[in-house]
């Protein structure tokens, strides 16, 4: 009996966990930290399309949705058409590994992805100050 509650109490507590790592991010360090995106995205006042489109309102944007950006991989695309949006959990995830959401997008065969979770936070938190 012991165990299981063990186990049940570990459990509840990474689920409880994973909720808070995005809430966690601190826009200031995000900012920093977004430097390593800022190659091919711009974020901000007077952002324009690079490389990749700008990501002024990405959180809580449906994918492949920039207009002003016209040359979204396929499988973007077809993301994009499924109805998926960029959520909190969704970026980090995208930019913790690209190659594993879409291997044939832009993205995953120039970004290798960033495997901090806290910075990946850092920058989920900035880009949520452009909306």
């Amino acid at each position: 009996m012991r165990k299981v509650l063990r186990v049940a109490f570990c459990a509840g507590a990474l689920i409880g966990l994973s909720g808070t790592a995005f809430a966690a991010g601190d826009a200031a360090k995000g900012k920093a930290a977004y430097a390593k995106c800022g190659i091919c995205h711009q974020v901000g006042p007077g952002a324009k399309t690079l490389v990749g489109p700008e990501l002024n309102g990405i959180v809580g944007r449906k994918a492949a949705s920039d207009a002003t950006y016209t040359i979204y991989s396929a499988g973007l695309k077809k993301l994009g058409e499924s109805g998926f949006m960029w959520t909190d959990e969704n970026i980090d995830k995208w930019i913790a590994d690209p190659k594993a959401m879409i291997p044939d997008s832009t993205m995953a065969l120039a970004f290798p992805g960033i495997p901090d979770a806290n910075e990946r936070a850092d920058i989920i938190a900035y880009l949520k100050t452009n909306p």
